[in-house]
């Protein structure tokens, strides 16, 4: 599969989507917005994969929101007609911006995304909608708005602040400095940090796999839970996973995952079921 922005494969359970633009620095056109969630979602809810690899290529994962999505005629900053209606439809438009993104804490499935070199702007709100991130030695996160003037838009305040301390959002903010790569693992933004894309990407591959041999069902509800409680109190997670446990409960697939362990073999798990959206 492949579009403008993505080069898409899924192989072994493993749906990979990579940012195939290396010569413009994989900047965020406007058909990426449209293009990743129809990819995730198409991918998601056709129970395509078990898991989501996200990366990239050439020398920066993403430079951010290409510039042609601010100055071409029916940009962001286009101007005309009533100031308060032309508000009112900008705020719309950002809720249609952050829904891209959106896509990924949605899926059922996780998603990991490999990141080298600069991961910019956008790319930081792109990538903390992410389950698991991993970044080359090279690697760093920049909240760029901050320098062009405009206050960050599209996902990076809400999820960044779950994400590392709070006092580090703010300096990363308001300064629009560069986060290294090894600091970032310091601070918990990425799990760990790897010389090279080649190695990055052979530990995110493995895990990945390993990831997909497990009970998709057991994976998604461990998702569904983990988000749940980052947006809720423990006594609302707690009372939440047991309804969830009520229903999703699989006795099946526990037996089937002590049999394999038994018989020393890798244990078969029924994928998710396609999503129906339709009567």
């Amino acid at each position: 599969m492949t579009k403008s922005c993505f080069d898409v494969s899924i192989e072994n359970k493993i749906a990979h989507i990579r940012f195939n633009r290396p010569e413009a620095f994989n900047s965020l056109t406007r058909p990426f917005w449209n293009e990743l969630p129809e990819i995730v979602t198409d991918i998601d809810d056709n129970a395509k994969a078990r898991i989501i690899v996200v990366s990239s290529t050439g020398k920066h994962f993403t430079s951010g929101m290409d510039l042609s999505v601010f100055t071409d005629g029916d940009g962001v900053s286009a101007s005309g007609g009533d100031e308060y209606a032309r508000a009112e439809t900008f705020r719309k438009f950002v809720l249609t911006l952050q829904g891209s993104f959106n896509c990924f804490d949605n899926a059922r499935i996780p998603v990991i995304a490999a990141i080298q070199g600069g991961c910019v702007g956008a790319g930081v709100d792109m990538t903390s909608a992410c389950d698991i991130r991993y970044a080359t030695e090279d690697a760093f996160f920049q909240i760029a708005e901050i320098n062009i003037g405009m206050t960050a838009d599209v996902g990076t305040f809400p999820r960044l602040c779950k994400l590392i301390p709070e006092g580090w959002v703010r300096e990363l903010a308001y300064a629009g400095r560069r986060l290294p790569a090894q600091k970032a693992k310091e601070i918990g933004l990425v799990n760990d940090v790897f010389p090279s894309q080649d190695a990055m990407l052979d530990h995110v591959m493995g895990l990945a796999a390993e990831i997909a041999e497990k009970a998709p069902v057991a994976v998604a509800g461990s998702k569904r839970m983990i988000n749940y409680a980052r947006d809720h109190s423990i006594a609302d997670g707690l009372d939440y996973i047991a309804t969830w446990q009520a229903g999703m409960f699989a006795p099946p697939h526990m037996m089937e995952a002590f049999a394999a362990k038994a018989q020393k073999r890798k244990p078969e798990f029924p994928d998710l079921q396609p999503v129906r959206k339709k009567m």
